[in-house]
């Protein structure tokens, strides 16, 4: 069982950056592959980011060159950093473990936290 606890959401003005952290809970963080997904009203979950136990990473076209993902596995924690926000990045931010797999490694995720909001004004 893992629990995920994300933080770091908020308003920015467009062009902007912030920094999303996602604790999890137990002793098995370095064994599986973490995610970020958003959801914005009225819009389908999309996957945002993939960091893989091995540190590989894969990412949505809409944020590459954007948004970086990464993890501490001695503090169990994962992170997105977000430049260059845009309005349409505004969603809830979601962290999400599992053990990846698919063509973009988007499915397979188990555990699931909260989320956190991110507002980008224009």
């Amino acid at each position: 069982q893992v629990q995920l606890v994300e933080s770091g959401g908020g308003l920015v003005q467009d062009g902007g950056s912030l920094r999303l952290s996602c604790a999890a809970s137990g002793r098995t963080f370095s064994s599986y592959g973490m995610a970020w997904f958003r959801q914005a009203p009225g819009d389908q979950r999309e996957c945002v980011a993939v960091i893989t136990r091995g540190g590989n990473t894969n990412y949505a076209d809409s944020v590459k060159g954007r948004f970086t993902i990464s993890r501490d596995n001695a503090k169990n924690t994962v992170y997105l950093q977000m430049n260059s926000l845009k309005p349409e990045d505004t969603a809830l931010y979601y962290c999400a473990a599992g053990n990846p797999y698919g063509w973009n490694l988007c499915e397979g995720y188990n555990y699931w936290g909260q989320g956190t909001q991110v507002t980008v004004s224009s």
